[in-house]
């Protein structure tokens, strides 16, 4: 690598690092460290290639992706789950319910399975539609809206506090409305 790339390989890592060390964490169930070992990979991986990326930074969550698949395929032992963090800075009496929530979510994602995990993450973190999701996941777009709803379920089955997130059912619309309706000449 010569040193304009290294320079440009600096800048990258300078500034995106946080934001794909947030996605890999998310990938892991929460394991920071697993996360940071993770985007490390990655990181290793791109820089022996980077003056051959075009985007670097679509190519470096590929290589992450990819490498949490290989991972969950290994089915490695799942490792303990570190708690004896303090919760954020300034999450006095206001914040302490999201900081609790955000607990309530992490422990109920760690309790999803990998791939399960995975596909949340790249579907609603990532925001990557259904058909993006097949192609990384390398699986048709059938297994990847099975697993998103069996995940979802699994889930609210796991944390039925992150209900109180979203609307309450009985004031959502139903999509089925089988009213009679008035129709003239």
């Amino acid at each position: 690598m010569d040193a304009e790339a290294q320079e440009s390989f600096r800048q990258f890592v300078a500034n995106r690092s946080s934001a794909l060390l947030r996605t890999a964490v998310l990938l892991t169930g929460g394991d920071r460290h697993a996360g940071e070992d993770l985007l490390q990979n990655a990181l290793i991986k791109a820089a022996g290639r980077w003056n051959r990326i075009d985007e670097p930074e679509a190519y470096v969550r590929q290589i992450l992706y990819r490498q949490q698949v290989s991972r969950w395929r290994l089915k490695w032992p799942r490792r303990e789950l570190s708690v004896a963090e303090p919760p954020e800075a300034g999450a006095g009496p206001d914040g302490t319910a999201a900081a609790e929530l955000r607990l309530v979510l992490r422990g109920a994602l760690a309790r999803l399975t990998a791939r399960q995990r995975t596909v949340l993450v790249l579907r609603y973190f990532e925001d990557l539609p259904e058909a993006d999701v097949a192609r990384v996941l390398g699986c048709s777009v059938g297994t990847v809206r099975s697993t998103t709803h069996r995940s979802l379920a699994r889930l609210r089955a796991l944390a039925p506090e992150l209900a109180a997130l979203g609307p309450d059912a009985s004031a959502r619309p139903s999509s089925r409305d089988h009213s009679p309706v008035e129709v003239r000449p």
